[in-house]
């Protein structure tokens, strides 16, 4: 069953959104505040997402760790999945690291072509 991939990154002045039905459709882009405004933000959002679309979704929010400002400016650090939500599924995952050493930084980042090789590979 397909289903809707929704990224969340809340950084000190923005939080970011971007909701793809598989790795290549992109489906919606948000630029929201920083803050959420009331703990139920996140999970209604999603859940709006996955009755307006009629798909499941899977919820990636960029955190340090899960006590960090993101998870406290998205006001998660209280909240709780219910067991078996069947709309959606939240997980948290580390923020962007570079994992890599790339000898030819002189030469740019090549974030598109980076991005591209990780799309194809995950056809």
């Amino acid at each position: 069953m397909r289903s809707l991939w929704i990224a969340i990154d809340s950084r000190c002045h923005e939080t970011r959104v971007l909701v793809t039905a598989g790795p290549r459709e992109t489906v919606l882009k948000a630029r929201l505040s920083a803050t959420a405004h009331h703990p139920r933000a996140i999970p209604t959002l999603l859940e709006a997402l996955a009755l307006w679309e009629g798909m499941p979704v899977r919820a990636a929010i960029v955190a340090d760790d899960p006590g960090g400002s993101c998870v406290t400016r998205l006001k998660l650090d209280s909240f709780d999945a219910p067991d078996g939500a069947p709309l959606y599924q939240i997980e948290l995952v580390p923020g962007h690291k570079r994992h890599h050493r790339d000898p030819l930084d002189g030469m740019g980042a090549f974030h598109d072509l980076r991005q591209l090789v990780l799309f194809e590979g995950a056809r």
